[in-house]
């Protein structure tokens, strides 16, 4: 074998698991954390009937830096919490410069610019990080029935939007210092006699961004919210369920967490996501595909990899002649065609605040007791801000039929796509209060006026609001993102008999330097009222040449700060081409210019 042993200049890098009856997947998932720069592996294993274990014994017995160890469970434990303290006590993982808690379906994948994580680990030793929380992406079956030999990661390639907040629960890379610790599957525990000390705010926890996070995680808390998910560093991906043979075989197989029937129609639904695809992982595929080969040279790992595949098989088909089996298929793939905005995940428990505030550390009453204004953290880019941006930034691919929902908002029904829509988008179409003030108050400034430019305007919800109120209406909805034209169709041929009367653009308004595509583009449209809904654009943008047979243009806002920002850049070239502002725009969230 050609495989040697990993090193890495930062030490001991090690990533820890524990699996029953996981043997068709061992050796992908050793060999790709071998592959992103990990030195050696460690898992416990229990109860196991494939040959999880042997084969394990037999990956430890060839020196490439895995190690198995049996996870004997006292009376009452479960295999986890068993496993983190058996853990606790093997000097490699006490002596490990950086540790990893993963479960068998969990792969980290490395987005940090060296894609390494030898460049990762640069990175956090740099700004002294002792903790870095990697919040998963659910990858769904990519709509795959059947059992297949080939790898997980090369399989399912589809998962949830990167902004689904259900399916952000965490991993965490950390240095371990029993002195101050305890390990947990999700994260560090800080243990009690330190809670109350200056330690906890001595460390610093990252999130996969790299960017520090609150100090209520350090205390409680397994999964990410809107201010500390990130994934500009790493990200873990959880294939929790593969194909629905897959799926099917760990219905009666158990789980290593013991949990009663776990693996029905509800749990399938919330984890077969499969709205974007996100190939990440695969910048790791060639490294991992070559270990994956040397491993498999070795007679003894091909016989026991192969071996536990047939024996799945041999599972999958004996269950397969049950007669329930085909009602819990179609259970199933009635549960993929649930769109995702009507994913209902289980809520936690009910939290109590005399509870939780009984158990909360000095350090947080301290916190909570400061002003509000002191304890609150600037939320990331995108985030509850005025100027947050409703569409998921990026290209999406609007090529799969995924399932969706449709909600009716200001009249208009509009597909709840997450594809489109950020997360918090979503929320706000469903309370059907998308644009609103907006859409309400289209009519009222094309009052005289029938042919409508709205630039950079996304889906073009308002002008498609004002065209479905006044079929004479021309509209001509412009924005450079395709997908979002493509959305914007969409909701056209939902809400209008007749989509005539409405163009699509979208064409680069400044491709030269001289502004000559909206020059174009006004050219062919010929509006009266022109909306610019997007960035504002500099005066010289809009000479008075451009603008014959303007008589009104409109700039929306949300906040302002954006009026007066308008006002300031824009307004006085428009005043001296003849425009005047009428003042019953700011009352209705608009800068309204005009001129008969």
């Amino acid at each position: 074998m050609n495989f040697t042993r990993q090193t890495s200049p930062h030490g001991s890098l090690v990533a820890l698991s524990t699996m029953k009856d996981e043997g068709p997947f061992v050796v992908e998932w050793v060999a790709h954390h071998l592959a992103i720069g990990f030195t050696s592996v460690m898992v416990y294993t229990n109860d196991c009937s494939d040959g999880t274990d042997s084969l394990l014994k037999r990956l430890q017995a060839m020196d490439i830096g895995v190690h198995h160890r049996e996870n004997v469970i006292p009376e009452g434990m479960k295999p986890h919490p068993s496993m983190l303290k058996l853990a606790a006590e093997e000097e490699s993982v006490v002596n490990s410069d950086w540790l990893l808690v993963l479960d068998a379906d969990e792969f980290m994948a490395i987005n940090h610019p060296s894609h390494t994580l030898d460049g990762l680990v640069a990175d956090l030793n740099a700004m002294n990080a002792s903790a870095m929380v990697l919040t998963w992406r659910i990858f769904g079956s990519s709509g795959i029935r059947d059992w297949s030999r080939a790898p997980i990661t090369d399989q399912f390639t589809r998962a949830a939007p990167e902004f689904w907040n259900k399916g952000w629960g965490t991993k965490t890379m950390l240095k371990f210092d029993p002195k101050y610790l305890r390990l947990g599957m999700h994260r560090p525990i800080i243990k009690s006699q330190h809670k109350d000390t200056d330690y906890p705010e001595s460390v610093l926890w990252v999130n996969g961004s790299g960017k520090p996070l609150e100090e209520w995680f350090k205390f409680r808390g397994w999964r990410s919210i809107r201010r500390t998910v990130g994934y500009d560093w790493a990200q873990i991906n959880h294939y929790a369920i593969k194909s629905m043979d897959a799926y099917s075989l760990r219905k009666f197989r158990g789980n290593a967490n013991l949990k009663k029937d776990k693996y029905n129609s509800d749990y399938w639904s919330l984890q077969d996501r499969n709205e974007v695809e996100d190939l990440t992982i695969s910048r790791h595929s060639a490294r991992r595909a070559e270990i994956m080969a040397e491993l498999l040279k070795d007679p003894e790992v091909r016989r026991l990899h192969d071996a536990a595949h047939d024996r799945a098989k041999a599972r999958l088909a004996e269950y397969q002649q049950s007669p329930d089996y085909q009602a819990y298929v179609q259970k199933l793939v009635d549960a993929s065609n649930v769109p995702i905005s009507q994913v209902v995940a289980k809520p936690p428990k009910a939290r109590d605040p005399e509870a939780v505030k009984a158990v909360q550390t000095k350090l947080e009453q301290r916190r909570n007791d400061k002003p509000k204004e002191d304890r609150r953290t600037p939320p990331p880019p995108g985030w509850g801000s005025a100027f947050a941006s409703p569409y998921v930034s990026g290209s999406a691919d609007l090529s799969q039929d995924i399932p969706l929902e449709l909600v009716e908002n200001q009249t208009l029904k509009i597909p709840l796509d997450p594809r489109i829509f950020t997360a918090a988008t979503l929320e706000v179409l469903k309370s059907g209060k998308f644009d609103r003030r907006h859409a309400r108050n289209i009519a009222g400034f094309m009052t005289g006026c029938t042919r409508l430019l709205d630039l950079d305007c996304g889906i073009g919800f308002v002008a498609l609001r004002g065209r479905a109120g006044n079929p004479d209406l021309q509209v001509t909805i412009h924005d450079e993102r395709p997908a979002l034209l493509t959305m914007s169709r969409r909701i056209a041929a939902l809400n209008l008999d007749t989509p005539t009367g409405i163009a699509w653009s979208g064409a680069t308004l400044n491709p030269d330097g001289i502004w000559s595509g909206l020059t174009k583009l006004l050219a062919n449209a010929q509006p009266q009222v022109l909306r610019l809904s997007g960035p504002l654009l500099p005066p010289d943008a809009l000479p008075e040449s451009a603008l014959t047979g303007i008589r009104r243009i409109l700039v929306p806002f949300l906040d302002p700060s954006e009026l007066a920002a308008a006002r300031q850049k824009l307004a006085p070239a428009l005043v001296a081409l003849g425009f005047t502002e009428d003042m019953n725009g700011e009352p209705n969230g608009t800068l309204y210019l005009r001129r008969e």
